[in-house]
This record gives structure tokens, sequence and C-alpha cells, in this order.
């Protein structure tokens, strides 16, 4: 059997893209360690309910993944309908009035108030002042055991 250029050249062709393919699946994202982020020089992006300014998503020494963001939601807007998911989550309100479902109820947080969403555990927030409503969130995905 006699090689073309032509097979030579598909079988080149073929190995550098099966090599891509396999780099890019074993890269993984870089690991994000100390760090300062000031949440007023990032844009916001402007959504139905208010806006969101996306600070990071990225695993940590510890983290699967680390994902911070800075939402506002408009008087009488929720940013979506009750939800549960299995990563926990803090939210911390720095200005207006929110009510939040934690454990079954509707409660009532003001500024410098936390709310924590565990695991699997039904959530949600809804502005219900007449101003804006502003708030950081945290999320994080633990390795799981």
């Amino acid at each position: 059997m006699t090689l073309t250029r032509r097979d030579l050249i598909v079988a080149l062709l073929s190995t550098v893209a099966t090599l891509a393919v396999v780099s890019a699946q074993q890269q993984a994202p870089s690991i994000m360690h100390s760090t300062v982020f000031d949440v007023d020089s990032i844009a916001p992006r402007p959504v139905e309910y208010g806006s969101v300014r996306s600070i990071v998503r990225s695993p940590t020494p510890t983290l699967d993944e680390l994902e911070m963001h800075y939402t506002t939601l408009n008087a009488g807007q929720k940013s979506h309908d009750p939800h549960q998911h299995a990563n926990e989550e803090l939210i911390i309100i720095r200005e207006g009035t929110l009510e939040t479902l934690s454990g079954g109820v509707w409660k009532r947080v003001g500024p410098g108030g936390i709310i924590f969403n565990a695991s699997n555990e039904l959530h949600g927030v809804r502005n219900v002042g007449t101003g804006p409503a502003s708030y950081h969130v945290v999320n994080w995905k633990s390795p799981q055991k």
C-alpha cells in the first residue's frame, strides 16, 4: 500500500484536531487566589427586573466554583420565581427592602441584612420597597464527597 500526499495531509490534520480536543478538555480553569473587586467599577448589565454586575465565576483552592454578582431590583420586582439548587448562597442587602422566602416563610430584610440559602432549599427574593433594592450574592459549589 502506497501512501499519497493527500493521505499524509489527512492523517496530519486528524492528529492535530484530536490533540487540540484532548488539550482543551484537559485544561482546567485557573484557580482564583486572593483578590479585591471594586463592584462600582463593573458596568451593570440591564435586565428586565433591574441590573446585574457579574463579578467572578471561578474555582478556588477549596471550592469547585465561587460565583459572585451584584443585583439591583427595581421596586416591585423579583429576579426570578422561588427555586432551589445544590449550591449554597449568601445574600447581603446593601440598600432597599426585600422579602425573602426562607424556611417556607416570607421574611422582610433591609440594609445590612444577611440571607443564607442552604443547598436544595426553596428560596427567593422580591423588592417590596418603593425604590431600588441592591444586594451582593455569593454562591459556592463545594467538592462532592
